[in-house]
């Protein structure tokens, strides 16, 4: 081989052996990318809280589940003919049940009419004890924690006229509470939606209550004209002789602010003259029939049709209709006869 060939054997060698040292070096010294990240939760992110409610939602279904129709119930149910307590349950069952109502854990009130100390049921001035009975039944069989049975009467003591219109005794046997209305628990409260009556005091544990069940015997008042489910709510509040002025506006201002989950009017006997208090069984009608509905100036204006009246002759049921409260045409309402 010539020098020259030789030289440059040499430099061919020579630049070989640098590419050959270069290229890791060069690599190893470039920055490298970031991994493209990877969709995922973060493994830090606390599990998002449920929404608080009062009640616990119903699970949704699943996509392709046909979805669920909810079922019509009657505005209205009434039971005609039979004993007080297969009245009341006839008439609640044809409304879906007690448990459409009153649900597990409920704090339930009742409020009866025991207006009066010094007449038994059979005189139609209270509700019938054994109406009361068959509610605070059906409620705990709903589920309820505590069922309350109360009134605030003008006649006599708390606690007489409990004992005398029978309506203890039956409460009690069925598991139930008696409770006196005690005078520091009645608060004054405001109301939005009255129009004339804006605030008067309320017994505070009405306001409270999961459910309040209104069951007014139904029966002629001097006044009202009748006494039925709107009516019977005098007896939540402490300033009675106030409601007298624009007694019909301001009973459906009240039933604004209280609006029962359920109204039972007894009509098992019925009081067709000299009310509130009567005191004569001539006055007194049998018509075995129990009345009930959500819709408490649906209930009112068909028990008024017992007594002969047409729902726009009670100036309250007119009142509560036009506010929205319920419904009182009852030519358009479904009505289920039991």
């Amino acid at each position: 081989m010539s020098p020259l060939d030789r030289r440059e054997f040499l430099r061919y060698c020579a630049l070989g052996l640098g590419a050959l040292v270069s290229g890791p070096v060069l690599t190893a010294c470039r920055p490298r990318p970031s991994p493209t990240p990877v969709p995922g939760p973060s493994p830090t992110s606390p599990p998002a809280s449920p929404t608080p409610s009062s009640r616990a939602p119903s699970p949704s279904p699943a996509p392709s589940a046909t979805p669920t129709v909810a079922p019509e119930y009657p505005h209205l149910a009434v039971a005609r003919g039979g004993e007080p307590e297969d009245l009341v349950r006839r008439a609640i069952n044809a409304l879906g049940g007690m448990g459409r109502f009153v649900r597990p854990g409920d704090d339930v009130i009742i409020k009866p009419n025991i207006c009066v100390a010094y007449h038994t049921y059979e005189y139609a001035a209270t509700t019938n004890p054994w109406v009361v009975g068959a509610l605070v039944r059906m409620c705990y069989e709903a589920g309820a924690r505590r069922v309350r049975v109360m009134d605030r009467p003008f006649g006599g003591t708390p606690e007489e006229a409990y004992a005398r219109s029978g309506i203890a005794d039956q409460v009690r046997a069925a598991g139930g509470e008696m409770e006196v209305m005690a005078r520091l628990k009645f608060v004054q409260t405001e109301i939005p939606e009255g129009l004339d009556l804006r605030r008067c005091a309320i017994y505070e544990d009405i306001l409270k209550a999961d459910v309040v069940i209104n069951v007014p015997i139904a029966k002629h008042h001097s006044l009202a004209r009748l006494t039925l489910g709107m009516k019977n709510l005098m007896g939540t509040i402490w300033d009675r002789p106030a409601m007298h002025r624009n007694l019909g506006q301001r009973l459906a201002d009240l039933t604004a602010r209280i609006h029962p989950t359920l109204t039972v009017v007894d009509a098992v006997r019925i009081l067709t003259a000299h009310g509130p208090t009567g005191g004569n069984l001539d006055d007194v009608r049998k018509l075995d029939t129990v009345i009930a509905s959500p819709d408490i100036v649906a209930a009112d204006a068909f028990a008024a049709t017992l007594f002969g009246l047409r729902p726009e002759d009670l100036d309250y049921v007119r009142a509560g209709a036009a506010m929205g409260l319920g419904r009182a045409d009852l030519e358009n309402l479904h009505i289920a006869e039991v």
